[in-house]
């Protein structure tokens, strides 16, 4: 169980934590680039009229459908042809349930879909194929793998014949724990109950290690027979990390203990965190020239269940409970470059380790793993300021007293003052939670920025001032060899209390 301050906090309530991955959508394509690829592909390497380029393609597609259906068939899983809306998860698992949960093959559905494919236009010329999205095709085929446990592999019948994969982190961990004999209890993609938290923990940290390349071109050649023969002969798929979702699950023994907390915990994400917060917890800065959007949505419907999505962009950090007791905090990554990784690059003639923006690559799972996981502590971290059930009476107490050291005397602070509150705000603030913060920083919020040197001297003075007040009791501290300070554990609870106390009174600071 990894020793955070929210764990530790609650520690008597919570009987284990367990981080794993659990969607990722992988995504196959063939080594095709735009239009003029295409076309080079057609005049040069098969050597055929452009024309010739879709006839060819249908015979294809018929054959990936037949393909299909062989499988079915071997396999005595059933393939079904859907039009209009279905829930394909729940077909599935109807038939799964009807077929007994047998290892393999468990279905395949064919169903029209609007993709990115080719279409021949006229040109100058001659004709010109252009990539352009057409409904078509697609198949997806189910499986429940011995390895992975329930898969999904799809793939659309016409050029590019591009394939996507969908795999489970839980699911996978469930048959490794199955291997090393580790006792637990599954529900849906989560695990009510570990054996052993800390083996299953080890185990979960090897998903993004796996062989990928292997695996994934195994399913692509499972289920596309056209790399076997054809113009496609030889040809092998690059594949990219489409989404990846990645769950902190903190287990507590009972549903009493989590549903009071969660509430209020849910109550003070949505009042409290804001586009700086979320920002710093998924490790980054608001910049000025930021041209996205940092949107939170709090849905409180239905208990279990109530949620709240932060989102940046198009990725998200999420909270809600799972069965009534347990918490889950999960970061969905699908623009990898909204985050930054240390890379070897060549600078000049010369490899350095640089920051650079983080790619989809399959070779980039290890840094999805550690960027999300990262996102989900500091999240945790920022909620352990809830709901402290240690008394603070005495921790206020020395928070207003003054404090004399070495002959000099500190004053102590007001909780009810509006100056000395914004102060605690500005302390507490996310984006503070990964590099700290310095004088300026807090004097800009204190004041904001004068345009008078020696005002801003006289403000850095009052505010260094206050910073050793806050140093003095603990609440903050140094960080070595920098000009940097962070906010304690002991500061973030009890700063964190006062203004709750202060913005939204007794009933919901204790």
């Amino acid at each position: 169980m990894k020793n955070t301050t929210f764990v530790t906090k609650f520690g008597d309530s919570i009987i284990a934590v367990l981080s794993c991955f659990d969607r990722v959508i992988f995504k196959g394509y063939l080594p095709f680039g735009g239009d003029d690829h295409l076309n080079a592909f057609a005049d040069r390497t098969l050597g055929i009229p452009r024309k010739d380029f879709l006839p060819g393609l249908e015979r294809m597609s018929q054959q990936l459908v037949e393909h299909a259906q062989s499988m079915a068939q071997e396999a005595g899983a059933p393939y079904h042809y859907l039009q209009g809306k279905h829930s394909k998860e729940e077909l599935v698992g109807q038939i799964a349930r009807d077929r007994g949960h047998p290892q393999g093959l468990l279905a395949v559905l064919c169903c029209q879909e609007t993709c990115r494919t080719v279409k021949l236009r006229h040109g100058a010329n001659r004709p010109r194929l252009e990539f352009a999205f057409r409904p078509q095709r697609a198949l997806y085929y189910y499986f429940l793998d011995p390895e992975f446990g329930k898969v999904h592999v799809r793939i659309q019948t016409w050029f590019p014949f591009t394939i996507q994969v969908y795999v489970n982190g839980h699911d996978w961990l469930a048959q490794q724990m199955l291997k090393q004999r580790l006792g637990f209890i599954q529900e849906d993609n989560a695990f009510t109950q570990l054996d052993d938290a800390e083996k299953a923990q080890k185990l979960a940290d090897r998903f993004s290690s796996l062989h990928w390349q292997t695996q994934l071109g195994r399913w692509a050649r499972l289920i596309n027979p056209l790399l076997a023969r054809g113009w496609f002969q030889g040809q092998r798929y690059w594949w990219v990390i489409d989404q990846a979702e990645l769950s902190t699950d903190v287990i507590f023994r009972d549903s009493a203990a989590l549903k009071p907390l969660y509430r209020r915990l849910l109550d003070h994400a949505a009042v409290n965190f804001s586009a700086q917060d979320i920002l710093g917890f998924l490790g980054r800065r608001l910049h000025p020239r930021f041209d996205g959007e940092v949107v939170t949505d709090c849905k409180k419907d239905r208990w279990p269940g109530a949620r709240i999505k932060h989102r940046v962009k198009n990725n998200w950090l999420k909270m809600y409970d799972k069965f009534g007791r347990m918490l889950r905090i999960e970061t969905v990554i699908n623009q990898p470059r909204e985050f930054k990784v240390r890379r070897c690059r060549l600078r000049n003639g010369v490899r350095k380790m640089v920051w650079c923006p983080m790619n989809k690559g399959i070779a980039n799972f290890y840094q999805y793993q550690a960027v999300s996981l990262a996102a989900n502590f500091r999240y945790l971290e920022a909620l352990s300021v809830v709901d402290d059930p240690a008394p603070c009476c005495q921790q206020v107490e020395t928070l207003v007293r003054s404090r004399k050291i070495e002959e000099r005397s500190y004053a102590g602070f007001n909780p009810a003052r509006e100056e000395d509150v914004r102060l605690f705000q500005a302390v507490l603030r996310g984006d503070h939670c990964l590099w700290g913060f310095r004088n300026a920083d807090i004097r800009r919020q204190l004041y904001g920025e004068s345009e008078c040197r020696d005002i801003r001297r006289r403000q850095s003075s009052a505010v260094g001032r206050i910073l050793k007040r806050l140093h003095i009791r603990g609440l903050i501290a140094k960080i070595p060899h920098t000009r940097r300070w962070q906010t304690t554990a002991s500061g973030h609870q009890l700063l964190g209390k006062i203004v709750r106390l202060y913005h939204h009174g007794l009933a919901t600071a204790t």
